[in-house]
């Protein structure tokens, strides 16, 4: 019999606990094969039913919940990264540089982030970044502008710099 075996557990709860905490054994074509062990744990919390297979076997079924959890977290941070940022393939591929070029990706996407949790308005990470893009040749303080957005850049004092005659 080739599936997964598993015990029953019951329908998740909304309380934030996992509700089930079962041991699967895969069986292959033959039955003298020793079949892995693996864990499923099923979480359910505010949103959804979550279900988290693992080969964690020593873990307490909250902790690989709470792990799998703040793992998905750092893939959304990647996808940011990669989604907003678009790094290039990578220049050079020693050590340093890789350590170089993944830094000089995640400066910027850490900063970003950061600006978005000190802004009054509820902006996602890609209308940030836009709005930054177009402020890029704007001298402006970046604190007030963060406070707020839409005013206009503040003018320079005094009359304007004698502009340069230029003549074939």
């Amino acid at each position: 019999m080739s599936g997964p075996r598993a015990a029953r557990g019951e329908r998740g709860r909304a309380d934030g606990r996992p509700s089930a905490d079962e041991v699967v054994v895969f069986w292959g074509e033959g039955e003298d094969q020793e079949a892995p062990f693996y864990r499923r744990v099923r979480y359910r919390d505010a949103e959804r039913e979550l279900v988290f297979l693992t080969n964690h076997l020593e873990l307490a079924a909250s902790a690989v919940a709470v792990l799998y959890r703040q793992r998905w977290q750092i893939e959304l941070s990647f996808e940011a990264l990669k989604q907003h940022l678009r790094p290039k393939a990578f220049v050079r591929t020693t050590a340093n540089a890789l350590k170089i070029q993944i830094f000089r990706a995640l400066i910027p996407i850490l900063v970003i982030k950061y600006l978005q949790l000190r802004s009054r308005f509820g902006w996602s990470l890609s209308r940030l970044v836009a709005l930054l893009r177009q402020q890029l040749f704007v001298y402006r303080d970046l604190w007030r502008w963060i406070e707020a957005p839409f005013e206009a850049p503040p003018q320079p004092l005094g009359e304007p710099p004698e502009q340069l005659v230029l003549r074939w």
